[in-house]
């Protein structure tokens, strides 16, 4: 996934309101960017860490820049958007980079489905095969070598969760799909310890079936490219 302008680099003064960030630049001016990761992000975004924003030259905007990128203090690239997490997994889709839905020729994004007014992130379709519904999540927390998931408690996710679980009982293919937007995580485990629910919900979830895969990703100022499966454990 190329970026379709040049980020512009900078130094993170600090992350506020959840939505916000202000960036000193290289010319010594500070901006206040839109910060779209609306979890804790610990680890993501400490002041001082180098970091790389999109700009716009949409005047309606509120803020013309979009925080997309960190750098800690150990080197490691963070995809701090989130919403690009679903754009890596639909450019790996139509290249088909991840193998254990290669099979799978159509996809559709964003369809509406399940008993609590959801919509899955990627529906797959192919002959002769089961629809197969993928639910996407970023993963940038890292502990001791170890990504985790969620760094927040997150009811949204358990929800999604439950859904897949009653379409894996109604004998379709569900998948919890973990993007890691995080060059420091090798493997990825549930964070018990910040969301306990989540982690009783997926348990559940796997006992039904619902397939788990973890994808890391290569991050660089001009891309991000899915390209290496990782592991996962409970």
């Amino acid at each position: 996934m190329l970026f379709p302008t040049p980020l512009i680099k900078g130094k993170l003064i600090k992350r506020y309101k959840r939505f916000l960030a202000d960036v000193e630049l290289s010319d010594g001016s500070i901006v206040t960017a839109h910060c779209p990761n609306t979890g804790a992000m610990t680890g993501c975004g400490d002041p001082g860490f180098e970091v790389w924003l999109s700009p716009s030259n949409n005047p309606k905007r509120k803020l013309a820049y979009t925080w997309e990128l960190s750098k800690n203090h150990q080197g490691d690239w963070i995809g701090v958007n989130t919403h690009n997490a679903n754009k890596l997994v639909a450019e790996a889709f139509t290249q088909s980079k991840i193998k254990e839905l290669a099979e799978y020729q159509g996809i559709k994004p964003e369809v509406k489905y399940g008993e609590e007014n959801s919509r899955i992130d990627f529906m797959l379709t192919s002959d002769n095969l089961p629809d197969c519904y993928v639910e996407v999540k970023s993963v940038t927390l890292l502990r001791d070598g170890i990504g985790y998931f969620p760094d927040a408690k997150t009811q949204r996710g358990s929800k999604h969760l439950r859904e897949l679980i009653v379409i894996a009982q109604a004998g379709k293919r569900a998948v919890l799909l973990f993007c890691s937007q995080h060059t420091g995580i090798k493997n990825i485990r549930v964070a018990t310890d910040i969301d306990p629910e989540y982690s009783a919900t997926l348990q559940a979830a796997m006992a039904a079936g619902v397939q788990i895969i973890a994808y890391g990703c290569k991050i660089s100022e001009e891309k991000l490219q899915l390209n290496q499966q990782l592991s996962f454990d409970l």
